[in-house]
């Protein structure tokens, strides 16, 4: 085991030295007027930074020994993902023709990440974690650029489907892994693991409405729309962790997962949403996708198609993801055909069609590429995880139990 600690060490260090070399040359040659110009407000962007970087670092804690590994390397990928995401985007979207990219989109982006790591959690090292996140990153914007480009998806709600995308590419990736021992007892939480978790989500959750408002010019209907959708979903995991537990009690891991639904089932189409009921109801639905669906997929899903998710990324955010993008659609039909009152039907079928299409395309996208990264992280070069030391801290940090 001492040559896997020898090569770890050598590798580590130099690829993230070589990062910052290239990132450090990209922003010199970048105009300082051009970067301070597209900074977004700050307080925006403290919000969207604390629910990132606090929200999901805690989040992230749902294994008794992979406490340390949680929230620091989510810290690690974070701030060198936000660096990458500015100049990939800047590539795609603007052509090098001038630096447009705000934090505020680097750290959205970002976030398909995070979201991503929770599915391989505890299995992948910081080596294939940063080679994860320099992947995923580059292929989320050809992702997004092919959506804004050919299937005319407003730039802004190109970002909005970093849900979809994080969920189930982390899912392909995940799939790669080898499963671990029957036997091993660390991949489960403890009551002081759950606590961070949870704490992790309130902080999600009390900065949801403004990673959803952020990027758009409604940003009061964003806001309200999102509070309400949140709401809606917290009362609803309630009552359904309550119902669905055979004595009654509530589940930790329900409230983990479900209360966080309905700011992502309302995502797509909270500044356009004008009546607060609406966003309720999606926020109810949203919860009840999430609860339900993870006990048909834990039970009857995943053992035959061995589909590890860790953190349960697939029925927290890529379930209610879904959901939300045919709501999008829904709302667009029903809104767009009042407006025209049924008249130009061939006009309101193109708007259904690009709308599906953009779903399709980031959906397909995520599973293929995210199949083929995990076939990449899994090469010996990377150093690969022995099974029987995944979720353990003490692989990689210097800790007493």
């Amino acid at each position: 085991m001492s040559s896997y600690y020898l090569n770890f060490r050598n590798s580590i260090p130099w690829l993230i030295l070589f990062l910052e070399i290239v990132f450090l040359v990209r922003f010199f040659f970048t105009g300082v007027n051009d970067i301070y110009q597209s900074f977004s407000s700050y307080p925006a962007f403290q919000d969207v930074n604390h629910m990132v970087i606090f929200g999901f670092g805690f989040f992230l804690m749902v294994l008794r020994r992979y406490g340390f590994s949680s929230t620091a390397f989510n810290f690690l990928i974070i701030v060198l993902g936000v660096q990458c995401s500015v100049l990939v985007e800047d590539f795609f979207f603007f052509s090098f023709s001038f630096f447009s990219c705000s934090l505020a989109k680097g750290l959205v982006s970002v976030t398909a990440v995070v979201i991503s790591t929770g599915a391989v959690l505890g299995k992948a090292n910081p080596l294939q974690l940063i080679v994860m996140t320099l992947v995923e990153l580059i292929v989320f914007n050809v992702s997004r650029w092919i959506n804004r480009t050919f299937l005319k998806v407003p730039y802004n709600l190109t970002l909005m489907h970093v849900h979809l995308f994080g969920a189930y590419f982390g899912l392909a990736v995940a799939s790669r892994f080898p499963e671990p021992p029957p036997g091993l007892d660390k991949n489960r939480s403890t009551p002081k693991s759950d606590l961070f978790s949870v704490l992790g989500t309130v902080f999600v959750w009390v900065f949801w409405p403004s990673f959803n408002s952020v990027l758009t010019d409604a940003k009061k209907e964003a806001v309200l729309n999102t509070y309400f959708a949140l709401a809606v979903s917290a009362v609803t995991a309630f009552m359904l962790s309550a119902l669905t537990s055979k004595d009654g009690k509530f589940r930790m891991s329900h409230l983990h997962s479900a209360v966080l639904a309905g700011g992502v089932t309302i995502s797509y189409t909270a500044p356009s949403i004008s009546h607060p009921w609406i966003a309720m109801i999606l926020g109810l639905l949203g919860s009840v996708i999430t609860i339900l669906g993870s006990h048909c997929l834990q039970r009857c899903l995943n053992p035959p198609l061995k589909i590890q998710d860790t953190c349960g990324v697939h029925f927290t955010f890529g379930l209610p993801a879904v959901l939300g993008a045919l709501a999008a659609v829904v709302l667009c039909v029903v809104k767009e055909g009042t407006r025209a009152q049924w008249n130009n039907l061939s006009s309101l079928g193109f708007l259904i069609f690009f709308d599906v299409g953009a779903f399709c395309q980031t959906i397909s996208t995520a599973l293929v590429t995210g199949f083929i990264t995990g076939l990449i992280l899994n090469i010996k070069l990377l150093k690969i995880v022995p099974v029987s030391k995944y979720f353990d801290d003490q692989f990689y940090w210097e800790v007493s139990f």
